[in-house]
C-alpha cells in the first residue's frame, strides 16, 4: 500500500458550494485509497461529509479565535501540525489565501482553484452574447486536485450512503400511495427566485395531483412564516423550516423521491444522495457551472432565452437589469409537474 497522504482542502461557504465538493472528494477518495481529508469548513457544515470515509473536519471559527490575520495565522499553524502533504484550496477567497500563504511557508504545496473569472464575465455581460456551458464547478474542484497529482475521473459512480431516519422522520414517508417530494422555494437573492404567487399556484397544482406529499424546506423568520401559511392551506404539505436540526433534515433530504429548488443549496444537499433535482432559473443560469451534480439538462427549466438575451445576467443572482423582473414568469408549470412525475417515475 502506498504511503498516506493527507490533503487539506479549504472551502469555508456558502453551504451550496461545500456540499458541490462532496461527489467530488467522495471519487478522490475512492480512486486513491491512500488519501486521508482533513476538510476545513464551518462547524455547521460537518454533517455534509459524514458519507466521506478518511475524512475529517476541522471548524474554520473565522470570527472568534481565527478572526483577522493573526487568527488566520494561528489556524495555520494548528493546521501544520496535522503534518498534511499538500493543500487543496477550493475557495480561493482573502482568508483561505492567507492560510494557504502560511502554510506554504512551512513548505507545503498549495494549489487554488481557477474560478474562471474571466469566462464569467463574459458570460455575463450586458450585450448581445453567445451562450455556452462553462467549466462545471465540480470540474474546476477536480482540478485542484489534479494540480496536486491526484485526477478525477467524474464520471465513476459511487455508492450513496444514506442517513437513518428518525422515527419522526419517518411519519413523513409513511404515505406509501404517495411520493414524497421536497420543496425549497427560496434564494439568497430575488432575481434567482420563482414569485412567491407563482410558487403557490405550482404548490396548489401539484397538490391536485393527489399523489405527492411535499415538504417545504427554507430558513429565516419571514420564510418560514410564508411556508407556514402554504402548509395550512394547501393539502399533503408540511412545512418542516425551522423543525429540524441539520443532521435530521439532511437526512430527510437523501430519503425524497425528488427535489424542487432555485439555483441554491438545498438541490445540491439533494444532489449528494442522488436524488433527481429539478431546478428553476431566473437571473442566473446553469452554463456558469452551478448545477447540480448529474443532474441532466432536462431537469433544469431556464427562461427564454430569445426572449431574454442577455441571461445571465449575473453569476450569484445579485443583479436584475431593468426588463428582466419576470424572467421566471415564463416557466411551463404543466411541463414541470410532467417532468416531476417522469422522475419520480409515475404515469
Amino acid at each position: 500500500m502506498s504511503k498516506e497522504k493527507h490533503i487539506l482542502v479549504l472551502r469555508l461557504s456558502a453551504m451550496g458550494d461545500v456540499a458541490m465538493s462532496v461527489p467530488v472528494l467522495g471519487r478522490l477518495l475512492q480512486q486513491y485509497p491512500e488519501v486521508r481529508l482533513s476538510v476545513v469548513t464551518k462547524s455547521f457544515f460537518a454533517p455534509i461529509f459524514n458519507q466521506l470515509p478518511r475524512t475529517q473536519v476541522i471548524a474554520a471559527k473565522v470570527e472568534q479565535e481565527h478572526k483577522g490575520i493573526l487568527g488566520l495565522r494561528r489556524l495555520a499553524k494548528q493546521l501544520k501540525e496535522l503534518k498534511p502533504y499538500a493543500v487543496a484550496d477550493l475557495h480561493q477567497v482573502l482568508r483561505t489565501q492567507i492560510i494557504g500563504f502560511f502554510l506554504k511557508t512551512y513548505g507545503i504545496k498549495v494549489a487554488r482553484i481557477d474560478k474562471g473569472r474571466a469566462e464569467k464575465k463574459k458570460l455575463t455581460q450586458h450585450q448581445e452574447k453567445q451562450i455556452k456551458p462553462l467549466k462545471t464547478t465540480h470540474q474546476r474542484y477536480a482540478d485542484v486536485f489534479a494540480d496536486l497529482g491526484f485526477p478525477i475521473d467524474l464520471n465513476t459512480d459511487l455508492p450513496v450512503i444514506k442517513p437513518s431516519l428518525s422515527a419522526a422522520a419517518q411519519e413523513y414517508f409513511s404515505e406509501s400511495d404517495k411520493k414524497v417530494i421536497g420543496v425549497a422555494p427560496f434564494a439568497a437573492h430575488q432575481a434567482k427566485m420563482y414569485p412567491i404567487h407563482l410558487m403557490r399556484e405550482l404548490l396548489l397544482k401539484i397538490a391536485k395531483t393527489n399523489r405527492f406529499s411535499v415538504l417545504l424546506f427554507g430558513g429565516g423568520k419571514k420564510e418560514i412564516e410564508q411556508l407556514d401559511q402554504w402548509e395550512k392551506e394547501i393539502p399533503n404539505t408540511i412545512n418542516l423550516a425551522g423543525k429540524q436540526v441539520f443532521t435530521e433534515e439532511l437526512a430527510i433530504i437523501a430519503h425524497l423521491d425528488a427535489m424542487l429548488a432555485m439555483d441554491s443549496g438545498n438541490g445540491h444537499l439533494a444532489a449528494l444522495y442522488q436524488v433527481p433535482v429539478i431546478t428553476l432559473w431566473g437571473a442566473t443560469h446553469p452554463f456558469a457551472g452551478f448545477a447540480p451534480f448529474k443532474q441532466t439538462e432536462q431537469l433544469q427549466f431556464t427562461p427564454s432565452l430569445k426572449k431574454y438575451p442577455l441571461l445571465p445576467t449575473s453569476i450569484y443572482g445579485n443583479k436584475i437589469l431593468p426588463g428582466y423582473e419576470q424572467v421566471m414568469h415564463g416557466i411551463d408549470q404543466n411541463q414541470l409537474i410532467k417532468t416531476l412525475h417522469q422522475v419520480v417515475k409515475l404515469n
